[in-house]
């Protein structure tokens, strides 16, 4: 599975619009989000949809962003995990 590119990034540009307004977050690159120093958010694609990777502990844990209704369920998992 690969990292989502631009095209893919475009798809999900509400979702990161979302993110990018979260307190503590920074993007370094389009698509790629640390908190203090530390990954903690990238996506991918492939032929199976988009995917997001949170990192909940020590691991990545993937979530299907592959539509609007997955968009918005993942924006709440997000936010639960930053608080």
């Amino acid at each position: 599975m690969k990292h989502a590119g631009a095209e893919a990034l475009d798809r999900l540009e509400a979702l990161l619009a979302d993110v990018r307004r979260l307190p503590g977050l920074k993007e370094r690159s389009r698509g790629v989000f640390y908190k203090g120093g530390k990954a903690i958010l990238h996506f991918h694609e492939d032929p199976a949809g988009l995917f997001a990777d949170l990192k909940v502990g020590t691991a990545f844990v993937r979530h299907d962003v592959s539509d609007a209704a997955r968009q918005r369920a993942f924006a709440r998992v997000l936010k639960t995990t930053l608080a």
